[in-house]
């Protein structure tokens, strides 16, 4: 017998929730999982994007088809990240986002799915290079926009916990005492 979900499931749109971040540099390179600090002074580019394609891990099945049923088996197969991209707002003053996110520039996408929640395990961080910025050009009645296109460079990491406010600070100020 299945177990019931003991209430509700609170539901939300990602809309005005999810926060996206631009983070240079994570000194955990293996774990990906930024500090607190690292996401402190990280980039929210969150109130400039207008659309976003990708950041998911797709698994590719195999298919192992056998002459003795006449139905196509499968098995789990290698994960791979799909291109994503970030569709921006052009800001007809400054270049700040096209400055940070130029042709060639690596760095991580972090993506806190449920907001800035600490211990939240909503956490995903995309180790990306940029591929490639191209203005959008329409006729159209609409906000003018240009399109952020990333490879991902190796595993995300998903599900991390959001590290709590102030974590990393008392680790940082012990080594600045040891000097």
């Amino acid at each position: 017998m299945a177990l019931p979900i003991a209430k509700p499931v609170e539901k939300f749109s990602r809309r005005g929730v999810s926060v996206f971040l631009w983070v240079p540099t994570i000194a955990d390179e293996v774990g990906l999982k930024p500090t607190r600090q690292e996401l402190d002074g990280s980039t929210n580019l969150s109130a400039a994007i207008a659309n976003i394609s990708g950041f998911t891990l797709e698994n590719q099945s195999i298919e192992t088809p056998d002459m003795g049923d006449d139905f196509d088996s499968s098995i789990p197969g290698s994960d791979k990240a799909e291109d994503s991209s970030l569709t921006f707002y052009e800001d007809k003053v400054t270049d700040l986002i096209e400055e940070l996110l130029k042709k060639g520039t690596v760095g991580n996408v972090v993506i806190l799915r449920k907001g800035d929640v600490p211990q939240s395990k909503s956490m995903d961080v995309f180790p990306v290079r940029v591929g490639s910025q191209s203005p959008a050009f329409t006729t159209d009645n609409e906000a003018a926009k240009f399109e952020t296109k990333f490879t991902i460079t190796r595993r995300p990491a998903q599900g991390l916990a959001v590290p709590a406010v102030g974590a990393g600070t008392a680790a940082a100020a012990k080594k600045e005492l040891a000097k």
